[in-house]
């Protein structure tokens, strides 16, 4: 939403009588009025760090009276100000089929014929003005919207459909990169003890201190997903098997070395680990291959870590934490 006090106007004309009448008139909407003489100034004003909220551009600027140059600037402002919205009102001696094709192509917001008086004009700009607030905030709904369908409701890490997405994006930079890819799929033990006796609403909120534990020991490009009720799934770009046991062995220690508080008790918690990597393969097969390792840790008793094909060793490894960008620190 746009408050008054934060408006900015952009007037672009040649004509001193014209800015003279309408630079008041733009003033008692509120806004903040950048009056230019040309062409050049007005596409400098609009394509500057901070554009204005709406520019208004006489096509009697030098040579904006034809469409093929005024259709110059406006591709360049477009292209400057990529992603953002700036509404372009024209002013015009008369509304030809030229401009009002571009007007029903969305290039232009409105045009105002100059003979028009002022408070005519006062309430077209007020009416653009209120269509882009109106968009922008559809606009926000949208990517919430488009936000909150990537996620797990419960707790605000990526759903098990938009991870395995992400994942396959992954695979792909890798086989390019020659690089790796690791899976950890972990599962909290004996979650369903704590579901009896704590309730569900208590274990919603021992899941989401997990998801938001483990979130913090990640990097900045790892994903993290929820693959069902109480198992999680990483995605590791650039860590082999080696990197992977680090990194999971550190989650272990961490992650569930302190106890967590639900329900005015003091819970300690419990997980098992089972590690895939990729080799440029489907997330699908690698995925079905660090359940299969999950299933042998389960098998081997809590807090257990399982490679597929066999348990990882136990030599110590390095992996990158959140912050630390090229720097390495030791397990």
């Amino acid at each position: 939403m746009l408050d008054p006090p934060n408006l900015q106007f952009l007037l672009a004309s040649p004509e001193p009588r014209m800015l003279a009448a309408m630079e008041p008139v733009l003033r008692t909407m509120g806004a903040r009025v950048q009056v230019v003489l040309s062409a050049e100034a007005a596409l400098a004003a609009m394509t500057a760090p901070e554009p204005p909220n709406l520019a208004l551009l006489d096509l009697n600027l030098h040579g904006m009276a034809l469409p093929a140059k005024m259709d110059q600037l406006l591709t360049a402002v477009r292209a400057a100000v990529s992603g953002k919205r700036l509404p372009i009102v024209l002013i015009a001696d008369a509304v030809t089929p030229e401009w009002s094709r571009r007007l029903d192509e969305g290039v232009i917001q409105d045009m105002v014929l100059r003979g028009e008086e002022f408070s005519y004009w006062q309430l077209r700009l007020e009416q653009v003005l209120r269509s882009q607030r109106m968009t922008c905030e559809l606009d926000t709904l949208r990517e919430t919207a488009a936000q909150n369908a990537q996620l797990d409701r419960l707790t605000g890490v990526y759903n098990r459909e938009t991870l395995l997405s992400m994942l396959f994006r992954e695979t792909d930079r890798a086989q390019r990169m020659r690089s790796s890819l690791s899976l950890v799929l972990f599962d909290i033990d004996d979650f369903g003890h704590w579901n009896v006796r704590l309730g569900a609403e208590a274990c919603d909120e021992l899941l989401r201190q997990v998801a938001s534990r483990t979130s913090r020991l990640l990097r900045s490009y790892d994903l993290l997903g929820r693959a069902g009720k109480d198992e999680f799934l990483l995605g590791l770009p650039g860590c082999d098997a080696a990197f992977a046991a680090s990194l999971t062995q550190r989650l272990c220690r961490t992650v569930f070395c302190e106890p967590f508080r639900v329900a005015g008790e003091s819970i300690r918690l419990s997980a098992c680990f089972g590690i895939a990597v990729s080799l440029g393969r489907s997330p699908l097969v690698v995925l079905r291959e660090a359940e299969e390792a999950l299933l042998d840790a389960k098998g081997t008793g809590p807090e257990s870590i399982q490679c597929f094909a066999g348990a990882h060793s136990d030599s110590p490894a390095t992996f990158f934490s959140p912050t630390s960008g090229e720097d390495l620190f030791a397990c």
